[in-house]
């Protein structure tokens, strides 16, 4: 793991484990409190709509952190970064178990999603400046393969303590664990320093993200994280009557993400990251349209199609702002990162909304019982069809865009 970037007594691979578990600390707080959001919405009876805010505030503590963490990332420094990730994560694990309804989870959701955007405010910088080239975006998609990686453990944990009449205040205590080990592996360490000069400063950082080509990789950021992490945070309510175990779905979607983000590095460095996005838009597209309309068996089917197309969105988002446009550094990661959470947690109550929907149409069809929540959750995704379908578009853009600039670089 050491790099010829890497200062002197830095332990990279110590560092990159701590990252991990913060990154699993991250996925536990998203896949068990998708896990157990029938259960909060029964025990304060709270609408689609009041679960949607509610997971909004893990959407929105993200990118306030990220874009906070990534101007002050070369002053600071990522140590005190994830001492704060630590607090953060720590006070919204205790405030989310003693909160009285609405208002507390609320609150304590805000302070998870903090920890988390300081995550990867401090991680994705430390690891591009850990390593150059194809190095990067292997560590890049092995980083982030812990998302899905940890959300797959902590959806069967979930599924296993909820199978066992376990209530969901002792499943939160469970993200405990990951928190306490990143704490541990951070705890005294060194971290590299930036490998581009003008990535150190404010104003080089702007002068990066000014380009029409951040601006543009921005737009497509938001319809990637919103078709990766809005239907995950709803999969119980949405599919739990298509036949299939809704944990399970989520649970396979992101093992197979996860697998992917493995072997991601190889893909980027044999189609580079444009063709990745393209070709990951398009199966994203054919694997939602598939959970929108299978049941059963090919329930299962489909979550593995869509978690193909998800698993190399957001890593290769990042990794194309660090490498082909690397004057924007840490800040530039951070806003990228920022604006994708941003979107998706504006889509939370929106998309609570359409399920709400969804249940009105259904029931003014006749539809009672099983066959209501199957068919407003049916209804539900095939609108959300329409955010990858959207990538398809501006990815062909970006491929094209890049191959030109590429060739008008070759020939200068």
């Amino acid at each position: 793991m050491e790099s010829s970037t890497a200062t002197s007594n830095v332990n990279t691979l110590r560092l990159f484990y701590g990252s991990c578990f913060a990154l699993i600390t991250t996925a536990f707080s998203y896949s068990i409190r998708a896990g157990i959001l029938p259960q909060l919405q029964e025990e304060f009876g709270l609408t689609a709509v009041q679960l949607g805010t509610i997971n909004s505030m893990w959407f929105f503590g993200f990118p306030i952190a990220m874009i906070v963490g990534g101007l002050v990332y070369h002053t600071v420094g990522p140590k005190k970064i994830m001492q704060f990730a630590f607090i953060a994560h720590t006070l919204g694990i205790i405030l989310t178990i003693y909160s009285g309804g609405y208002w507390g989870l609320i609150i304590s959701t805000l302070f998870i999603g903090l920890g988390n955007g300081c995550t990867e405010a401090a991680c994705n910088p430390m690891i591009a400046d850990s390593a150059t080239g194809n190095r990067m975006n292997i560590l890049l998609n092995r980083f982030h393969m812990w998302f899905p990686g940890g959300i797959v453990i902590g959806s069967l944990i979930s599924t296993f303590m909820t199978s066992m009449g376990i209530g969901w205040k002792p499943q939160i205590w469970i993200i405990l664990i990951p928190t306490v080990v990143y704490a541990y592996l951070f705890f005294g360490q060194k971290f590299p320093k930036p490998t581009v000069q003008e990535a150190r400063s404010i104003k080089g950082n702007l002068k990066g993200m000014a380009s029409p080509l951040f601006i543009f990789i921005a737009a497509c950021m938001a319809l990637t994280a919103i078709s990766e992490f809005v239907p995950g945070q709803w999969v119980r309510l949405i599919l739990d009557k298509s036949g299939a175990d809704s944990m399970v779905i989520l649970a396979l979607m992101t093992g197979v993400m996860a697998v992917g983000r493995y072997f991601g590095g190889n893909f980027v460095n044999k189609f580079d990251q444009t063709g990745v996005l393209l070709g990951s838009a398009i199966i994203a597209t054919i694997g939602m349209f598939l959970l929108s309309t299978q049941t059963g068996i090919m329930a299962y089917v489909a979550a593995a199609v869509f978690g193909m197309g998800l698993c190399y969105f957001w890593p290769n988002m990042i990794g194309f702002v660090a490498e082909k446009i690397p004057k924007s550094g840490a800040l530039g990661m951070g806003v990228i990162g920022a604006i994708g959470m941003f979107m998706t947690a504006n889509m939370q109550p929106i998309f609570g909304g359409w399920i709400d929907q969804a249940r009105t149409k259904a029931t003014s069809m006749g539809l009672t019982g099983d066959a209501l929540e199957l068919a407003a959750g049916q209804e539900t995704l095939k609108t959300m069809i329409a955010f990858p379908a959207t990538l398809i578009v501006l990815f062909t853009i970006l491929y094209f865009w890049m191959k030109n600039r590429n060739k008008n670089t070759e020939t200068a």
